[in-house]
């Protein structure tokens, strides 16, 4: 009896998130020891998905139950996907788009900024990178070295430079994603299906933010974290806080 399709994805997730915790647990300690250290000082922390499916990444850390209020996510309306499917794609290809990202948000230097991108090389990531890179901000890069070492490099989605945002992070996670995404492959179909890079960046992120939080902790910080609006109490317990970060996190 063949295997349900469905039995196929939930096994190729359960694979790779696997092999991501085993590979990537000493990043992912990294990473959390950058982000406690904002939190430390009362900092905010950025996190951007310069790409369609990349915001993703960015609103799973931000507005999230269980997560840090610190976190606030660059939703820059570009490359959005709710603007517009082949516009986000044109303007994430678009160099000296994520430059002006960075600059709306008023990054500075000792600021954190995790870019999120499973392919790295397109050109609002790397212009944010080298921008960040620039201006002495510190950050975190959640994306596929696979990926981008495997992309050709006239690949019409890569920055004019040909660099890879892994190459220009201080901490890399890799989401080690396969060219293509897509992990399915069904008898008499040429393109597979089924994409990973989002189970990939929310574990990464979420193993981060929780790997923080317990560091903090540990030193005796209780940090502000969201509880769900929709949980009773929810309210009542991020109203205590919503003062302290209205203003400061631009899309709160």
């Amino acid at each position: 009896m063949k295997t349900p399709l469905m039995t196929e994805y939930l096994q190729g997730i359960i694979l790779h998130l696997e092999k991501i915790h085993k590979e990537e647990q000493h990043a992912i300690k990294e990473a959390a020891k950058l982000v406690a250290e904002q939190v430390k000082q009362d900092k905010l922390i950025y996190a951007y998905g310069p790409g369609g499916h990349s915001n993703l990444g960015s609103q799973e850390l931000f507005f999230r139950a269980g997560g840090l209020m610190h976190i606030s996510a660059m939703l820059d309306e570009g490359t959005l996907l709710s603007g517009g499917a082949l516009r986000s794609m044109a303007i994430e290809r678009k160099p000296g788009y994520g430059n002006i990202v960075i600059e709306d948000y008023g990054l500075v230097k000792d600021d954190l900024l995790i870019i999120i991108n499973a392919y790295g090389i397109n050109a609002a990531t790397i212009d944010a990178a080298l921008e960040a890179k620039q201006r002495g901000i510190k950050t975190i890069g959640v994306t596929s070295v696979e990926h981008a070492s495997s992309t050709p490099a006239n690949h019409p989605a890569r920055h004019p430079s040909g660099q890879n945002l892994f190459e220009l992070v201080d901490v890399v996670l890799d989401s080690k994603v396969g060219v293509g995404d897509a992990i399915l492959q069904i008898s008499g179909l040429e393109q597979k299906i089924a994409a990973v890079s989002t189970f990939a960046n929310a574990y990464l992120l979420n193993a981060m933010t929780a790997e923080a939080i317990e560091m903090l902790v540990a030193e005796g910080i209780q940090p502000p974290i969201w509880m769900s609006g929709n949980a009773s109490g929810g309210d009542e317990w991020n109203a205590q806080f919503i003062d302290r970060f209205k203003g400061k996190i631009k899309k709160l």
